[in-house]
């Protein structure tokens, strides 16, 4: 996997103390600790991304009457 240094400037002192704080509560560095929240970040989908895939999917052929229909069913 390649890498690269990221520098980020300007953070508030008040969040490095936080972020410091709990990167030691997981026994881990800082740098370590801001890896997995970055890499958390990236993994997930944005909303256009996941939007995208909704939009992709094949249709089943339900409508919104049905749909509403079987949420008031499963109330009763």
């Amino acid at each position: 996997m390649l890498t690269e240094t990221l520098e980020v400037r300007d953070v508030p002192s008040t969040d490095v103390a936080v972020l410091r704080k709990r990167a030691s509560a997981s026994k881990i560095s800082l740098s370590a600790y801001l890896r997995e929240l970055i890499r958390d970040d990236a993994s997930r989908l944005d909303m256009e991304e996941a939007l995208s895939r909704i939009g992709a999917r094949e249709s089943i052929g339900v409508e919104g009457e049905d749909i509403r229909s079987y949420i008031e069913a499963g109330r009763r």
